[in-house]
């Protein structure tokens, strides 16, 4: 009875790591083996990973990366020319702290969303804030967020993040008042946070993408020059994956 009230006591105090780790124990038995000092530092070691935990799975819940990805699970089939030590240099996180960006091309399908949002959990892993949208959907919203008045107020939430997640931009040419909105979201962030791009376009064909050539030097200045790169070669992961399947069948 008094195990149930104990228990009963740390749901209520929405301890739940503790919670389970106690529960444990008396299945096991192992709380018969544990002096006082020691079952309680087990319980709050429990509780400490358990808030953790349940703060990176909210970080990347919010951040809305566009694929379920890990680092573990890149692939660097020689065909790729993906740079390993490099990706595992990017894993650490550094570049955030320095406020650095990174920018991922390559052609349609070999994987550059599922790289980028492969870093953005390992971002949120670490501690970091993220958020993910792609070009077509941020341009979207932000001709709806001036329409109702809170375009303030998300743009400055996308200047706290400390990893601003874009992807497929270059897709379609950016109309005048996009194009300044970018300026100042980008304009925001310089050498503040860090932002990664993916896109189909190499960048030297952005210029035409953004337009107005003062603009877009001064966005390029800001995004691209100091920036890493990530240059992925090779066929579509999709294509090749609908060519297994059909040599299976």
């Amino acid at each position: 009875m008094q195990s149930e009230l104990i228990i009963e006591k740390l749901s209520d105090l929405h301890f739940f790591g503790m919670k389970r780790a106690f529960e444990s124990t008396l299945e096991t038995g192992k709380h018969m083996n544990y002096t006082n000092d020691e079952m309680i530092s087990y319980l709050l070691d429990a509780e400490i990973d358990d808030r953790k935990t349940r703060k990176v799975d909210r970080a990347i819940r919010l951040a809305r990366f566009r694929y379920k990805a890990n680092i573990e699970d890149m692939i660097y089939e020689k065909s790729r020319e993906i740079d390993r030590n490099q990706i595992l240099r990017f894993a650490e996180c550094e570049y955030i702290d320095r406020h650095e960006n990174i920018i991922i091309t390559g052609a349609t399908g070999v994987g550059k969303s599922f790289v980028a949002s492969a870093m953005g959990n390992q971002a949120c892993i670490h501690g970091y804030k993220a958020m993910y949208t792609s070009m077509a959907k941020l341009v979207a919203k932000i001709k709806m967020l001036k329409v109702d008045g809170s375009y303030l107020r998300e743009i400055t939430r996308m200047e706290r993040v400390d990893l601003l997640v874009i992807d497929d931009f270059g897709l379609q040419p950016l109309d005048g008042p996009s194009r300044l909105s970018f300026l100042e979201i980008i304009e925001d962030r310089y050498e503040k946070k860090s932002t990664i791009i993916t896109s189909q376009l190499p960048v030297d064909k952005w210029y035409d993408v953004i337009g107005e050539k003062t603009v877009a030097d001064a966005i390029l200045d800001r995004l691209v020059y100091s920036s890493h790169r990530i240059d992925i070669k090779g066929e579509s992961l999709r294509s090749s994956k609908q060519i297994k399947k059909e040599e299976e069948k």
